[in-house]
């Protein structure tokens, strides 16, 4: 998946929606776990419930990794549905040395035949480079999160009172392109969206935290926008939980739809569509 085909997908579906596959044994409707693969199932319904309102997908990969080979295989089978036209996001928060992430990368994008995997940049360049090798692949950089936690590191100042996620964002941007590269920017902090984006000003983001976390579609774009839209915005409990009934898939396909309208109008509002 290059850049000017995400583009021209977010174009085309006149959304910017990612749906997170945040799938556990625990939440999905009880009637599929008398089938072979509940997992899969599930998967299988939210995609085709969803597949027209959204441009991406992002399996959380401790979801499925937690239930050993047979939740591996769900996964794989996960991807392998997925329209070829949908961006496939491996949230799996890697960040190793060099020769472990390169193994890494081979899991991921060779393997499972991900477009991209979030990677953890605490380790330095070397962790991350093995995955920006692979032409047409993506590397997601967690930089500024979403969870409560983010406030125990990612503001931190160094002397000159530059926090640590902006340094991050400066020094990780010159080992990537906007073609190759994107970040991880939570919308529970919209203001600050505003400064990732004056440091980063070509790249794409993928935010979490919309629906279910409180962030606000609306705050996202008016601080994260683009020329390019330059957003993915994640949605998971929020569309795969919608009901815990019968009607999942229905009612997920619902949600979808609901906020693919909101974008199509954030999209027409600011004239790409």
């Amino acid at each position: 998946m290059t850049r000017e085909k995400l583009i021209s997908e977010i174009k085309s579906k006149k959304s910017f929606l990612c749906v997170g596959l945040d799938t556990d044994m625990d939440r999905i409707p009880k009637h599929l776990l008398e089938t072979e693969d509940p997992i899969f199932e599930f998967n299988k319904a939210i995609i085709d419930a969803t597949k027209e309102y959204c441009v991406a997908y992002k399996p959380n990969i401790a979801f499925y990794e937690c239930l050993g080979p047979k939740g591996w295989e769900s996964l794989k089978k996960t991807i392998d549905y997925i329209p070829k036209d949908k961006f496939t996001i491996a949230d799996a928060k890697r960040g190793d040395i060099g020769n472990t992430s390169r193994y890494y990368a081979k899991t991921f994008f060779e393997y499972m035949d991900f477009d991209a995997v979030t990677i953890a940049p605490y380790m330095g360049e070397d962790s991350i480079t093995p995955f920006l090798e692979y032409k047409d692949k993506w590397v997601i950089v967690l930089a500024l999160t979403s969870n409560k936690g983010a406030l125990d590191f990612q503001f931190m100042t160094d002397l000159s009172g530059e926090k640590l996620y902006e340094r991050v964002l400066k020094k990780t941007s010159k080992w990537g392109t906007p073609k190759n590269l994107m970040y991880v920017v939570g919308a529970t902090r919209a203001e600050s969206i505003k400064t990732v984006r004056k440091i980063v000003p070509n790249y794409f983001f993928l935010v979490p935290g919309i629906g279910a976390q409180g962030g606000s579609l609306v705050d996202t774009a008016n601080y994260g926008w683009n020329e390019d839209c330059g957003l993915l915005v994640n949605s998971s409990r929020g569309i795969i939980y919608a009901s815990d009934g019968e009607d999942f898939a229905e009612k997920a396909g619902e949600k979808a739809k609901e906020i693919q309208k909101q974008m199509e109008a954030v999209l027409v509002e600011k004239g790409m569509v």
